[in-house]
């Protein structure tokens, strides 16, 4: 179906300034000084001047930005837009939105603190959460208050759900990361071969040995290949598909297992030349995975106004049986929640924010 673009308000987009402290010498040297987009209903702008509105903040996905989601798109609509037209339909109450940029140069996070990354968690909730109630006439409180988002925003969205509840009151993940055992250890050998293209010494045919150093270095930590790939794809204009999945899964060693004293300042999951599994290494991974939070966090989660979850059946990362787990668990500790599937994959879901977004904006407030 073509999008046929309508004549209703579309709100008005403000690009703010905003100078971190808590971003400030961060670990990858990213910007401490970003820009803050926050879309405002048309509702702001025509109506009562005392007037406050709920507030939602997107949380972008892994290799993405809050800035993307504003950008125009042919045959279909951008976040903006979107929720403009539900506004307009009445399908959904008007609400100010936050796209944040936490982009890094790994390519992103996972919306916590990590030594390796940076304190993106009290980015958010420190900084952006307040910044936005002194700019805007915001509804100050978690009552009026929630985020959203897909895949590692989704991620994020139910972590500080789990972590932050007096800061959200309602929350949304789409596909987000969960059963890490599916989603990410499955493709680690796809990176041990990507990071293996940047051994010294190089690979050569025949007897395989150990490189000489290598006896010398502790389980779990860098050789220098790390090091050289990082090396590699920051020089890049343009990523292959394999060079982004690498950094994507070094991202998540830098997001879950984080050691200021390990070469890089975190630790792998895996040894990078026999592949074998490295138990206690794994263990910091699965302390992040949400299957697994839900025991140690139901209290928070119960106090949210909504949860819904969704995950299409064909995710090609398999979430959909991650999030299958998780509503699992959701249940067992009596947590009221939503959970759907549908008949997609991981990408062009955008869609299903129709779902989600009334419902968050009809309870907060």
């Amino acid at each position: 179906m073509v999008l046929k673009r309508g004549s209703w308000p579309d709100g008005q987009v403000v690009s703010l300034e905003h100078v971190s402290t808590v971003l400030a010498h961060n670990p990858l040297g990213d910007p401490h000084v970003r820009r803050l987009h926050v879309w405002l209903p048309p509702q702001y702008l025509a109506g009562a001047p005392r007037r406050r509105f709920p507030v939602l903040f997107d949380l972008a996905g892994y290799l993405g930005s809050g800035p993307a989601h504003l950008a125009w798109r042919g045959f279909e609509e951008n976040v903006p837009e979107r929720v403009a037209r539900l506004i307009h339909e009445r399908r959904m109450k008007p609400a100010i939105l936050v796209f944040p940029d936490c982009f890094t140069a790994l390519g992103g996070n996972q919306y916590i603190n990590s030594s390796a990354i940076g304190r993106y968690a009290d980015y958010l909730t420190r900084e952006l959460v307040p910044f936005v109630d002194r700019e805007f006439r915001s509804i100050a409180s978690r009552e009026g208050r929630g985020c959203f988002g897909k895949s590692s925003g989704g991620y994020g969205a139910l972590v500080h759900a789990m972590k932050y509840p007096r800061c959200w009151g309602a929350v949304a993940n789409h596909s987000g990361d969960a059963y890490f055992e599916f989603l990410y250890r499955s493709d680690w050998p796809n990176t041990l071969d990507e990071l293996a293209r940047h051994r010294e010494p190089a690979r050569r045919r025949g007897p395989w040995r150990l490189p000489p150093a290598y006896t010398r270095v502790e389980p779990g930590t860098d050789d220098g290949r790390v090091r050289r790939f990082l090396a590699h794809v920051w020089k890049q204009e343009r990523l292959e598909s394999r060079e982004s999945m690498c950094l994507m899964n070094l991202a998540m060693a830098a997001s879950y297992d984080p050691d200021p004293r390990a070469p890089n300042g975190f630790r792998l999951p895996f040894d990078l030349e026999t592949g074998e599994l490295l138990p206690v290494r794994w263990k910091r991974w699965l302390a992040h995975d949400p299957v697994h939070m839900v025991a140690r966090h139901a209290a928070n989660l119960k106090t949210l106004r909504a949860l819904f979850i969704d995950c299409g059946w064909r995710d090609q990362f398999h979430i959909h049986y991650g999030c299958r787990q998780l509503s699992g668990e959701l249940t067992r500790h009596g947590v009221a929640h939503t959970y759907e599937e549908f008949d997609g994959t991981h990408s062009g879901i955008d869609y299903r924010l129709e779902r989600s977004l009334p419902l968050l904006s009809r309870v907060l407030g």
